[in-house]
């Protein structure tokens, strides 16, 4: 069968032309999907995980879209449930659309009242394109003097993710601010019945497209420890000593145990820096600026931006704590490996924590390799989780490489 190419969508030719400066050779599996019934005007809602593609699959058929509009302002609307994603969508706006003329900006909290009136400005006036945080975004509607009868389309982005944190009420209030003539698009790693009731309420008729979840690729070296979790910083700190790694990322399910993995490393000698919610927006992107750069070693984060961390070539992931979601899993370790180059994930698994752990093992259907604690470190819990408990069923594993 012959593969598509992007000049099959019939794109404005602007776009093309931003696809061939960008290096886009071929549309990603979602891509192929997706973008026909976007350039038609369907409402859509997918199942694909970060990293398959999926933010261009929205971005190409919404900008080819404003330019054949002839109404004047906000025309594109895309939420998204952090900053860091927000910005992350917006740069791919300006990127793909470097040659298409159009405006965008990304909305979101910060303390710094100049960005709040350039915010005000482009929610008033006009960018093109608004990408948006819930909370920020229903800041701005109760002042009442956001224009939205020109809006065209409105994407939701990690939708699940968003009812996670509680968006719900602010995704329902958003929509009724729109107008119900509008292209709508729900864009979600996972697809629980909470949000096929949401889809299910504002979507009409739509696509739907489900992109299997790629499995690790076979050149990542996944290993586990059964740890208490009063031995965690030892353990990371033993694990990242005297180690030859040019890049980390350390996962963390609470901002309070990002503060103590960094001041813990950092004590050891380790080049580390740490991304949390209580930090300033600036520093965030800063600090992801220097981490990309190679400026420094190890970047520990919280779960709540792990989404929105999207930078390549990895050399070692480590979940601190077991991820909720076990595509979440899979999209971290998938930062490591890339370009048949080989990684490590490793994660940290307590007594409370072995269910959730099990639920990663299933989805990748194999078993984790459980490590030995290193020298100096007391023995941590026996891995016995639900399903395994009184099952009478053998465990089987294939010990990874000495990494």
């Amino acid at each position: 069968m012959t593969k598509k190419c992007f000049d099959d969508f019939g794109l404005n030719s602007s776009l093309v032309e931003s696809l061939d400066m960008m290096g886009y050779k071929e549309p990603t599996p979602v891509q192929e999907k997706a973008i026909p019934p976007a350039m038609e005007g369907r409402d859509l809602i997918a199942c694909a995980q970060t990293g398959t593609g999926k933010t261009a699959a929205y971005v190409l058929p919404a900008i080819h879209r404003i330019l054949q509009s002839k109404n004047k302002g906000v025309k594109v609307l895309v939420v998204a449930p952090t900053r860091e994603l927000a910005v992350q969508i917006d740069q791919q706006f300006q990127g793909l659309g470097y040659f298409s003329g159009i405006s965008s900006i990304a909305v979101y909290g910060g303390n710094d009242a100049k960005f709040w009136d350039q915010q005000k400005t482009a929610l008033t006036s006009g960018a093109d394109v608004v990408v948006s945080t819930p909370g920020r975004l229903i800041s701005h509607l109760n002042m009442n003097y956001v224009q939205t009868d020109a809006l065209e389309m409105l994407i939701l982005d990690e939708a699940d993710r968003m009812l996670d944190m509680g968006f719900i009420e602010d995704i329902d209030k958003i929509i009724r601010y729109l107008p119900a003539k509008r292209q709508t698009m729900m864009y979600s790693a996972t697809m629980p019945p909470k949000i096929r009731s949401l889809a299910k309420r504002i979507l009409t008729d739509p696509a739907e497209i489900n992109i299997a979840i790629a499995k690790p690729a076979e050149n990542v070296l996944q290993a586990a420890y059964m740890v208490y979790d009063p031995q965690k910083p030892e353990l990371v700190s033993q694990l990242l000593n005297d180690r030859d790694i040019a890049s980390v990322i350390i996962f963390s399910a609470t901002k309070a145990n990002v503060k103590i993995i960094a001041k813990v490393l950092k004590e050891r000698g380790l080049s580390v820096k740490q991304i949390h919610s209580d930090l300033e927006q600036k520093e965030r992107e800063e600090t992801l600026r220097l981490f990309k750069a190679r400026k420094f070693m190890i970047l520990v984060a919280t779960d709540i931006v792990s989404r929105g961390i999207d930078i390549e070539g990895i050399e070692l992931i480590i979940n601190y704590d077991v991820p909720r979601d076990p595509e979440d899993y899979v999209h971290r370790i998938g930062r490591t490996a890339r370009a048949e180059k080989s990684g490590v994930a490793i994660t940290f698994v307590n007594e409370k924590d072995q269910r959730d752990f099990k639920k990663i093992e299933n989805l990748i259907n194999r078993e984790i390799y459980k490590s030995p604690l290193p020298d100096g470190i007391e023995a941590g819990p026996r891995y016995n989780p639900p399903s395994y408990r009184n099952s009478g069923k053998k465990k089987n594993w294939k010990k990874p490489k000495k990494w």
